[in-house]
């Protein structure tokens, strides 16, 4: 019998009546007592498919928000990351600047809003984590929850590792001048380092200073003994914020979601100051239309929109399934999705001002070295004919297009040594993940006045920014094993095991693993995962009924376009996504990029045969979980009854899910106008919670009565005896109160 539930019988049952009264559970604590969290426990337990991890005394244990604040700033912190500031404006950059923007935004409101609204509606519903929730939905569906956890605890593995990165650029950002400004010199030969001045100060610094990097995969090398300690630390920051779960890593929110919006508009400001700021924005915004009509660029919009929210990570769920249940998730998922984007639009100016600046110097660079080759050989007396017409003796007299105008005419009968100085060029250079964070901007940090107290301000921001990511993270990990397995979701030991595994992260060809953990372990199996999810909210639970669900939760009804989105849209545009990214595996062998220390530059190689494999286990690792979880659903419930059809457990659900609104409905036709008052001045006293649900006819009959009873029990149970009886019982037992149900 559903807890909260007030079963009313007529006068000749009071016998009845009483015996049921003394099996019925004590009513849960109202809002008012439990700060919001007692009347969603009430419709969770109406939803429950009798797991015995989501009892009412496990519920009164569950955790709050202080207050909408700290969730907000939770979610924001979740969703805002890394991604936000080397992701998006290297996509912006490659694929048509505003043209890509506007179908990011067209793909954000059609399917990352609806998905992301979906998932906070379950968790706020359910009030269960990503394992909880899908087992209420379905429990064949189980495996989808685990699969959660599973891409939370790799994407935990390889993220923690970049905060240890942050970690130590901003050790070293406290030196001047910056370790990474100029190349080392050789002491014996006092000669610069020829793979420093073979490529540059930043890449010196990053491949060989701060990872010590092999040249392939193949080669793994010793520990770095400075990126393991890194690494302890950034897990030990963790494990100290989520000491006391959300309570504690709230707290620490204030600091991390804000910070990195106050670092970004100081950066924009000071950017915006810099010669070569104005080139940077225009590179930017440059439209290119006819980029719509490439597949790629659909599924990298899709891609970006689906990592950019956290979908299919848990995190989401496990963050508003602390929430109380009236809370207006719905207007929570809009702003949630604003700030986000406009997060990566402010991120993205930062980034193209900081790099037209750093593109622009390097330029203006390049044209004094030049004007200065063109110097000397007019000082030999050389005098040919395609001598520039602006002064060479005065660089800072001559502009990027002037001179570039000159070597389109006569570049190609000057000396070699004479090159080109395109600004485009430098501003296509390292804009993309690690590339951007510490080589194309700490190499412009280099030239700013004050460089290390800017270089202190950026690593503190990629600090924080990951750390708020990880926060989230981990509360994917954390909330449904505490839920189910509470001796597996204590914090100190996932943080241990996080460590242990992430010391392969920390060997000299640690690089290349983290490469391939961001690229595998968690793009294919996350699509996975919302892929189920949207087919089992949409068709297996049913989108009318979600949304009824939600009604009651709300108290309003959202759109009914989210139905046709949820059933339709976003279910075949994350099913293309996963197809086109299949695809792209079959047809595309994967590779890495790689630090060749000879030639000092970077170079793509294939992964070997055995990376491969690992590869693939990494995979399979992750989205395993969903058909075992079927499987073992399945077979439980073949092994229920012989006698029992296979769809019986199905229909058992779906009568317990419907039993509450079922329940309610028979109240609205019987009772009389003066309850009906009474109950509506109680709804608005305590806010419209759901109402107590009344029975208006009792069983008529001693086997009645014994079905009654099976009935509350379970409807399983109720299905079983109901069948066993009618082969022996002419008639069949009555089902006129079932009915009423």
């Amino acid at each position: 019998m559903p807890i909260g539930t007030a079963v009313v019988f007529a006068p000749k049952n009071n016998l009845f009546l009483s015996f049921l009264r003394q099996m019925e559970k004590p009513p849960l604590p109202s809002d008012e007592a439990d700060t919001g969290i007692g009347e969603s426990r009430s419709v969770t337990e109406l939803l429950d498919l009798g797991d015995p991890g989501t009892s009412g005394e496990a519920a009164n244990d569950r955790p709050a928000w202080d207050s909408k604040l700290q969730y907000v700033l939770a979610q924001v912190g979740f969703s805002v990351g890394l991604g936000n500031v080397w992701r998006f404006p290297y996509l912006c950059h490659q694929n048509g600047g505003g043209a890509f923007m506007v179908l990011y935004v067209v793909l954000l409101l059609l399917v990352g809003v609806p998905l992301f609204f979906m998932e906070l509606a379950a968790g706020q519903c359910i009030r269960q984590g990503s394992i909880g929730v899908w087992k209420h939905i379905s429990p064949k569906l189980v495996g989808v929850g685990f699969s959660s956890c599973m891409v939370c605890f790799f994407v935990a593995l390889y993220y923690n590792v970049i905060i240890a990165w942050s970690l130590f650029y901003l050790g070293n950002s406290f030196q001047s001048p910056l370790p990474w400004e100029h190349c080392p010199i050789n002491m014996t030969p006092n000669t610069t380092v020829k793979e420093c001045s073979d490529s540059s100060p930043t890449s010196y610094f990053w491949f060989r200073k701060a990872l010590d990097i092999t040249d392939s995969i193949d080669e793994s090398g010793e520990f770095n003994p400075i990126m393991t300690g890194c690494l302890l630390a950034a897990w030990t920051i963790v494990c100290l914020a989520m000491i006391k779960g959300i309570k504690s890593s709230a707290k620490v929110m204030y600091f991390s979601s804000v910070f990195p919006y106050v670092v970004l508009f100081i950066f924009l400001i000071r950017g915006l100051m810099l010669d070569g700021a104005l080139e940077g924005i225009a590179y930017m915004f440059y439209p290119k239309i006819e980029i719509w009509g490439e597949v790629q660029v659909w599924r990298q919009a899709a891609t970006q929109v689906f990592f950019a929210l956290g979908l299919g990570y848990g995190s989401v769920i496990a963050y508003s399934s602390y929430n109380p249940y009236h809370n207006n998730c719905h207007r929570d998922a809009l702003m949630v999705s604003c700030i986000n984007f406009m997060t990566s639009v402010l991120a993205t100016l930062v980034v193209f001002v900081v790099l037209g600046f750093r593109a622009k110097t390097i330029a203006l660079n390049c044209v004094t070295q030049n004007l200065g080759l063109l110097n000397d050989m007019a000082s030999h007396g050389s005098a040919n004919h395609w001598w520039p017409w602006f002064n060479m003796s005065d660089p800072a007299s001559v502009t990027i297009p002037e001179y570039r105008e000159w070597f389109r005419h006569y570049g190609s009968q000057v000396a070699p040594n004479i090159t080109d100085c395109d600004l485009d060029k430098e501003m296509s250079k390292g804009v993309e993940g690690t590339g951007l964070a510490f080589i194309a901007f700490t190499e412009a940090m280099a030239l700013f006045p004050a460089s290390p107290f800017w270089s202190t301000l950026f690593f503190l921001m990629l600090l924080n920014l990951g750390m708020s990511t990880m926060f989230g993270t981990m509360q994917g990990i954390l909330t449904p094993l505490m839920d189910n397995f509470s001796l597996l979701g204590r914090h100190r030991t996932v943080c241990a095991l996080g460590f242990v595994i992430g010391l392969l992260f920390t060997q000299r060809s640690g690089n290349y693993f983290v490469t391939m953990f961001d690229d595998y372990s968690a793009t294919l199996p996350l699509i996975i995962v919302v892929v189920f999810e949207t087919f089992a909210v949409a068709w297996v639970y049913g989108a009318d009924r979600f949304l009824d669900d939600i009604e009651i939760m709300l108290k309003w009804r959202p759109p009914v376009i989210y139905k046709y989105l949820w059933k339709y849209l976003c279910l075949f545009a994350m099913v293309g996504l996963l197809l086109a990214s299949l695809l792209r595996m079959a047809f595309k062998r994967p590779t890495y990029t790689a630090w060749n220390h000879t030639t000092a530059s970077e170079t793509t190689l294939e992964y070997p045969g055995w990376a491969l494999v690992l590869l693939a286990t990494l995979i399979l690792a992750a989205t395993l979980p969903v058909p075992v979880g079927f499987l073992h659903s399945w077979l439980k419930n073949r092994g229920t009854g012989p006698d029992m059809d296979p769809g019986v457990e199905l229909s058992c659900q779906e009568m317990r899910r419907d039993s509450y609104r079922k329940y309610n409905n028979s109240v609205d036709s019987n009772l009389d106008a003066s309850t009906r008052r009474a109950q509506s001045e109680e709804e608005e006293e305590v806010g419209r919670r759901p109402r107590a649900s009344f029975l208006p006819l009792g069983p008529q009959t001693m086997v009645e009565t014994i079905m009654y009873i099976l009935w509350m029990v379970g409807p399983c149970t109720y299905s079983s005896v109901y069948k066993y009886l009618s082969g022996y019982i002419s008639p069949a037992p009555s089902l006129s109160f079932l009915q009423k149900l």
